[in-house]
């Protein structure tokens, strides 16, 4: 029997996916054999010793498990449960974090498996290399706008999107093409994909997904005032003082798309339990505007990350994205944790990948800090799930 590449693969994850305490080879290969059909044990055997330690973890009694799930007992208790040397793998409620490169992670999931994505990727390849982050964290700026104090307060600082070179650009479009090649596998029909984006990137990173095969569904805008654009000409602004270089940045853009039904709206509802938006009432859709404060400062210190997004605004997002209140959230790049920490406050289930090693430790303190805030909208839906 000719096998479509990875299937093998995949129906070993989704047998273990299932089996968090681990299962033997015979139970494995019995396991695959009812999704797949029959697999001979060796090859089974040969593919967990090959992909061991990176996608499976040995355990002591002659058993196999995802990697991190071996992990789950000693850590779901609370961030300092995982040591000082830190774990590959955090869970707090119904929020599981790994510590990872989304890209491999995303290959290692079997197909089907999650429901919505809700992410804010680092476009600035730039911004985002170890080089940069090491100049941001040591105060230095870097290719970082660093904006002045205003009324004593520190503001924080901004990646200049414009360093980007035409090469750069290629770059993002092959990254997020690559990217929503991978996803589009892992979700579900009618799995809406909300990403965080830019006016002056998201024609790029729009384009990739839609070649990847995703639907674009439009744009939800994030309404809030930004400190992007507005300046007066560089070295000139006196002179041109009646002049702004952009226009000031008084909106955010988040990109819509989902995977392809199966079937209608309805027959994918009842099969997928997706394809639509949670109402925020019964006389109230969802929107695609929605307003939103900058992230306060009582939230940034909780969570220092340059790009943390309030979750006042974050909870009614992701709220929405499940149009049943059932399935799984993903954000492939969580940085501090804060769309898993929405996603728990709203009471969902959610997964997420993050691979700086910074960010990560961040987010095991961050994640629970964040969920338990109480925001100014969290009584305007009281239908919201709990």
């Amino acid at each position: 029997m000719r096998r479509r590449p990875g299937e093998v693969r995949d129906a070993i994850v989704s047998v273990l996916a299932s089996a968090p305490q681990g299962a033997t080879v015979r139970a494995i290969t019995e396991g695959v054999g009812e999704l797949i059909g029959p697999v001979p044990a060796s090859s089974i055997r040969s593919y967990l010793q090959l992909n061991t330690p990176t996608l499976f973890a040995r355990q002591e009694r002659a058993q196999y498990s995802l990697r991190g799930f071996e992990d789950d007992a000693s850590v779901s208790a609370s961030p300092a449960a995982l040591g000082a040397s830190g774990a590959d793998v955090f869970v707090h409620g119904r929020a599981r974090l790994q510590h990872a490169d989304c890209m491999p992670w995303l290959q290692s999931q079997r197909a089907n498996s999650v429901h919505a994505v809700v992410t804010d990727p680092p476009y600035g390849l730039i911004e985002y290399s170890p080089a940069e982050q090491g100049k941001l964290r040591a105060g230095r700026g870097g290719v970082w706008r660093i904006p002045p104090s205003f009324d004593g307060v520190k503001r924080a600082p901004l990646p200049r999107f414009t360093v980007l070179r035409a090469q750069d650009l290629v770059e993002l479009d092959r990254f997020f093409f690559a990217w929503a090649s991978e996803l589009r596998r892992v979700l579900v029909p009618g799995a809406n994909v909300v990403v965080a984006s830019n006016p002056l990137l998201s024609y790029v990173v729009s384009g990739a997904l839609a070649r990847a095969g995703l639907e674009r569904r439009g744009e939800i805008v994030r309404l809030v005032m930004t400190m992007r654009g507005g300046d007066r000409p560089k070295a000139a602004h006196v002179e041109f003082d009646q002049v702004s270089v952009m226009p000031r940045s008084m909106w955010e853009p988040w990109l819509l798309f989902r995977k392809p039904l199966d079937g209608r709206v309805q027959d994918n509802l009842r099969q997928w339990g997706t394809g639509g938006f949670r109402r925020i009432s019964a006389s109230r859709p969802f929107g695609d505007v929605i307003e939103s404060a900058p992230t306060r400062p009582a939230e940034r210190a909780l969570a220092d990350h340059p790009s943390l997004k309030p979750q006042a605004f974050l909870r009614k997002l992701v709220r929405g994205v499940l149009p049943l209140g059932q399935g799984i959230v993903l954000d492939p790049f969580a940085g501090s944790g804060s769309t898993l920490a929405a996603a728990e406050a709203v009471g969902y289930d959610s997964l997420g990948t993050e691979r700086d090693q910074a960010y990560f430790v961040l987010a095991r303190t961050a994640i629970p800090k964040l969920a338990a805030l109480v925001v100014g909208n969290d009584s305007e839906a009281p239908d919201q799930a709990r």
